[in-house]
């Protein structure tokens, strides 16, 4: 049925069109929300114990924190190494 809306352009109403966008943001803010607050202090000291051995710009590390259900917490940390072995220390 949604593809005969599609070709039909049956235009929605503002009150699901102001839902959906309502949806989005409330989505949007309970991903930030679920940060700790020690991730970014945390995120500085990884950065400072690499630096240790291998000069990296601090845009090349990435850490990011994620609640899936009310148990399990991931957190993913990337970094991207340079390819040169002059930025060893």
């Amino acid at each position: 049925m949604a593809l005969l809306d599609f070709f039909l352009s049956r235009k929605k109403s503002t009150a699901t069109v102001a839902k959906e966008r309502l949806q989005i943001i409330v989505a949007e803010r309970r991903r930030g929300d679920s940060e700790p607050p020690y991730l970014p202090d945390m995120k500085r000291d990884i950065l400072a114990v690499i630096c240790k051995y291998i000069q990296i710009d601090p845009d090349m590390l990435h850490l990011q924190f994620e609640q899936k259900g009310d148990d399990i917490s991931v957190l993913e940390l990337n970094v991207t190494l340079p390819e040169s072995e002059e930025a060893a220390k």
